[in-house]
């Protein structure tokens, strides 16, 4: 039965038009955030993937400045390791000008002054900071433990020991280091600042002999001899418990600090041979000095590196380490201060060697710093890439079909319109009916 202006149809009309209304709110507000959906009450299992996509790109944005500070922070620690790099370059240089035998006492004590100086620029360069916190000074070592200082000479026989004559020493290829028993052997090394030398004619002494004599010489027992006692591969042990070998696997000699930790490490120590007549032996010298640090002194202490966070997960981080480059850590300064002599030309032939280790120290850590930093760059890139993938993977499961939601909430808004404009004719109609009445 027709009906004019009935309750009930004008009830379905409103209810219309409120729903069309809120259809078109719904389209509007994903036009306007550009996503589909923008509340757990549009669906439940979307939105929270999408939240937890959206704390990852967050994450993953900071641990992208993480590297970047880090980057910076290398390069303030680079920096000053190159500075500290070319101050022993210069060293050397003067080393071996006062090293030099046209040199005089009065010229080596130039020289000294002037190393000195030079000295205390390498402990500046090692208090060098980075929002207020020291790098290179030694405080932000990794976890060690105790180890034996070990210099390695692989240019000696492989059947070469401590009880060898020195007469009977050979090169690596088996032909003779020809050392007479008339020979002079010179030894001097560095330890704690302070520089010792003592020599001996070569006799019926052996190659163990020779740091036993060095131990004569007014430091003390500085030297442990007792690797020597076989030929062997074996170095030691270093810092991190690893036992180390050579880098061929084959037989070396090593002489090891007989102090245990930084206290006794021997910053350097050089061997020559001079014949009966005074003149220096070469060839034999480069084979019998070439022994080099192996196994770097170190105390047993806990990790004190730097972290690095460098991903959106609590394990993934990056252990930045940093070695002493002050002048005492690079063997350069005693502990009362002391400098490194040239005063003589025995000081000055055993600094040159110090320097060499200094170098090699600092070059170790420089090659460290620069493989970190190379890490960094590719951790850099991948975390970009990783937040743009993140980003592009959320967009497609909250983001918002632009066309469709436009289209969508034009729709809704004429169908309200319409549905607003039959109600309005249905209320018109109602009071035309009631006209009839009066």
């Amino acid at each position: 039965m027709a009906t004019i202006g009935s309750y009930a149809q004008q009830l379905s009309l409103l209810n219309k038009m409120n729903y069309n209304f809120k259809m078109a709110m719904k389209s509007a507000n994903q036009v306007a955030t550009g996503n589909r959906v923008n509340s757990a009450k549009d669906d439940t299992s979307i939105y929270a993937i999408g939240k937890r996509m959206d704390v990852e790109i967050s994450a993953l944005g900071q641990a992208a400045s993480n590297v970047q500070t880090g980057n910076s922070m290398l390069n303030v620690a680079s920096g000053a390791m190159d500075n500290t790099l070319d101050i022993l370059t210069t060293l050397k240089e003067k080393a071996i000008a006062a090293a030099n035998s046209t040199a005089k006492d009065s010229d080596r004590a130039t020289i000294q002054k002037e190393l000195n100086q030079y000295i205390d620029q390498i402990n500046d360069n090692s208090l060098v900071t980075y929002n207020g916190k020291y790098l290179l000074n030694g405080s932000n070592k990794a976890a060690t433990l105790e180890t034996n200082q070990a210099y390695t000479n692989s240019s000696l026989g492989l059947d070469t020991t401590g009880a060898t004559k020195l007469t009977d020493l050979t090169r690596r290829q088996g032909d003779s280091l020809n050392i007479d028993a008339t020979d002079t052997i010179n030894v001097s090394f560095v330890k704690d600042g302070k520089t010792y030398s003592t020599s001996f004619t070569a006799g019926e002494y052996t190659l163990e002999d020779i740091f036993k004599k060095a131990n004569e010489a007014g430091a003390g027992d500085v030297f442990d001899t007792s690797s020597m006692d076989t030929a062997t591969s074996v170095i030691g042990t270093d810092a991190s418990g690893k036992e180390i070998h050579t880098v061929d696997d084959q037989n070396a000699i090593t002489v090891k600090a007989a102090q245990a930790g930084t206290a006794g490490s021997i910053a350097g120590f050089t061997i020559s041979v001079t014949d009966a007549e005074g003149n220096v032996k070469k060839s034999t010298n480069t084979a019998l000095d070439d022994f080099t640090e192996t196994i770097g002194a170190a105390d047993t202490r806990g990790d004190n590196s730097l972290v690095l966070h460098t991903g959106s997960e609590s394990t993934q981080n990056m252990h930045v380490a940093f070695g002493d480059t002050s002048a005492r850590g690079l063997g350069l300064q005693g502990s009362d201060g002391s400098y490194l002599s040239v005063g003589t030309q025995e000081d000055a032939n055993a600094a040159i060697n110090v320097i060499d280790n200094a170098i090699n120290r600092i070059l170790d850590q420089q090659t460290s710093v620069g493989a970190m930093q190379s890490r960094l760059d590719y951790t850099h890139n991948n975390l970009v890439t990783q937040q743009t993938n993140v980003t592009d993977a959320m967009t497609t499961i909250i983001g918002s079909d632009m066309a469709k939601a436009i289209t969508q909430f034009t729709s809704y808004n004429i169908q309200m319109q319409a549905s607003q404009a039959m109600l309005a004719q249905s209320m018109s109609n109602s009071s035309w009916f009631l006209n009839l009445l009066q």
